[in-house]
Order: structure tokens, then C-alpha cells, then sequence
């Protein structure tokens, strides 16, 4: 079976907050797969670590940019703003991916993310991610069908 995948991939440099006195910048690769619609992968690398992936709702990081959203193990909300300004985009998000009591605290510019979010809905519009899902689903069958009627011919 021959798979296509569609991506969107992406470097941003991200502050991992270790406390609230220290933080230092790494690069995060955000990557997004058409053969997985609704999710967006996150992927960084401690020095002595293995690289570290998250799997999460692209919506939840949509909704992220504008306001606090994920109630789970991703969180994502907009930094605040020193002056309150009512209506002005953020500058910056945290990412929290926490499991149990460890937790990874990131801070990025919203900018690079919202390029992002602009490629993976060129990719698959926001909305149509079922019928992407439906699409492939049916195309596979199909190529399984084909492979089949031509190995009992052959």
C-alpha cells in the first residue's frame, strides 16, 4: 500500500522555563501530517535527553493564541500582556505539556506559531478534517481492492 503524506513542518525557538529565574531558548520542531488531521506534533530535545514528542489538537492550539485553552495534559494560553491591552494580539504563548507532577514549561513568539497554523490550513482547511480522514480512508480501500484483483489475475 503506498501512503502520501502531506506535511507542514516547522523550527521555532522556544524559551523551556525551568523555574521562574531560568530559562534558556531551544529549537522545537511543530510538525503537521495530512494522513493525521486533527493533531499537531511537538518535538523537542534536552542536551543528554532523548527527543521528547507531543501529540495534541491542532484546535487547541488555535484556540491557544487568543485565549487559555486544554484542560488536560496541553495547555496553551496567550502571555499577558504588561499594558492589559483589551484586543491586542499577545506576543507570546506558554506551552504546558505536564504528566502527573513533571511538567515542560515553553515560551514562544505567537507570531511563528500563527505562520504555522496558516501553512497546516493550507494543507487542511480547519473544518475539513473529516473529510480528508473519509478521503484517505477510501482511497486506501480502494488500493487494496486494486492490489487484490490484480494479484488473483496475475
Amino acid at each position: 500500500m503506498r501512503e502520501s503524506v502531506q506535511a507542514v513542518q516547522a523550527e521555532v525557538m522556544m524559551s523551556f522555563l525551568v523555574s521562574e529565574e531560568l530559562s534558556f531558548r531551544i529549537p522545537v520542531e511543530l510538525r503537521y501530517e495530512s494522513t493525521d488531521p486533527y493533531a499537531v506534533r511537538l518535538t523537542f530535545h534536552l542536551p543528554g535527553d532523548a527527543p521528547v514528542t507531543w501529540a495534541f489538537g491542532r484546535e487547541l492550539l488555535v484556540d491557544g493564541v487568543n485565549g487559555a485553552a486544554g484542560d488536560g495534559d496541553v495547555r496553551v494560553s496567550p502571555v499577558e500582556l504588561a499594558g492589559g491591552g483589551a484586543g491586542e494580539m499577545p506576543g507570546e504563548v506558554h506551552i504546558r505539556l505536564q504528566v502527573g507532577h513533571d511538567q515542560a514549561l515553553f515560551r514562544a513568539g505567537v507570531a511563528p506559531i500563527i505562520a504555522f497554523l496558516d501553512r497546516t490550513d493550507k494543507l487542511v482547511p480547519l473544518g475539513q478534517e473529516q473529510a480528508l480522514a473519509d478521503f484517505e480512508a477510501d482511497l486506501d480501500q480502494a488500493l487494496d481492492r486494486i492490489l487484490a484483483e490484480e494479484q488473483s489475475a496475475g
